[in-house]
């Protein structure tokens, strides 16, 4: 992501004892953006944003518990409240006391952000969020990867849950596994490079966790988070986005209390930051600039914008 010399590993413990593996790029001092990765992912999905932001910033990025370099809890610890536990682990160990950050999630990575909403260190480390490719709820009734179910959304959450859930091993990678994925989860016209990496990183990903975070995301209920998330915050949704369609970006923008803006980025699919890392680098580029370079200013009372990339 960064040269060697810029780079930071470490490890942090979250509340029940899970080893989170993190790496922070960049200068000490500069402006921190702490990011948080998706199902079935690692750290490595937020390269192409790094290198789209260039310089001058401090950029934080972990594994999610049971994905990547991480420790696999036991049974019970899949849930958002222990999403939540290692993002606070994380923003304790990197963004020092009375310093703040700018924090950005990814599909379930948003989740993270919206279940720490309410926690003390959440609120006194992060002036800014991005939700990009993500939703609070009814994410299996919204989904549209299973085709032939829509209008059905009984029938569509069921059919979800049984696609996405079982603890089975993928084997090796093959072109009708990457054909696969990148008809889950990206735009038809991805490039291959991208196609090639989500493969990697998703049959990197042990079948246990896979399966168990796809149970919590089957299950999912953060609306009250939503609710909690009281600070500046983009959204950022996709037009071909099968699995958090870009209604539920929508749904986000009009229930959040500082919702600034939704982004809705034309041709692109689940994996916008993979996709269109540009826009996504932007996005947090101006949070940045808006809410880490100078002090806040007093919350406007004005209705969110919504643009196209």
């Amino acid at each position: 992501m960064t040269e060697a010399a810029e780079r930071h590993r470490m490890s942090v413990h979250s509340a029940d004892g899970t080893r989170v593996n993190v790496e922070v790029h960049g200068p000490e001092g500069a402006p921190t953006l702490v990011l948080s990765h998706g199902w079935a992912c690692t750290l490595a999905f937020w390269a192409p944003v790094a290198k789209a932001l260039g310089g001058g910033l401090r950029v934080v990025v972990y594994d999610q518990r049971g994905h990547g370099g991480s420790s696999a809890p036991r049974r019970q610890g899949y849930s958002t409240a222990a999403l939540a536990d290692d993002l606070c682990a994380v923003l304790e160990a990197t963004v020092p006391a009375g310093t703040r950050a700018v924090a950005g999630g990814h599909s379930m990575g948003g989740m993270t952000l919206m279940a720490a909403a309410d926690r003390p260190v959440f609120r006194d480390r992060v002036a800014a969020a991005a939700l990009v490719n993500t939703g609070s709820s009814d994410l299996m009734r919204s989904c549209r990867v299973v085709p032939g179910v829509a209008g059905r959304p009984r029938l569509g959450a069921f059919a979800h849950r049984l696609a996405l859930g079982p603890a089975l091993p993928l084997g090796p990678i093959t072109p009708l596994t990457r054909a696969a994925l990148r008809y889950v989860t990206l735009a038809p016209g991805a490039d291959p490079r991208t196609t090639a990496l989500v493969a990697r990183m998703v049959h990197g990903c042990a079948p246990i966790p896979r399966s168990r975070w796809a149970r919590v995301l089957g299950g999912l209920d953060l609306d009250r988070g939503v609710a909690a998330l009281d600070l500046p915050t983009v959204v950022v949704g996709a037009s071909l986005d099968r699995l958090t369609p870009i209604e539920l970006s929508r749904r986000l923008c009009e229930r959040l209390p500082r919702c600034e803006r939704l982004v809705e980025v034309p041709n692109s699919g689940h994996m916008t930051p993979l996709e269109q890392p540009a826009t996504v680098a932007a996005v947090l580029r101006d949070l940045v600039d808006a809410h880490l370079a100078a002090p806040p200013a007093a919350p406007a009372a004005r209705a969110p914008q919504k643009e196209t990339a």
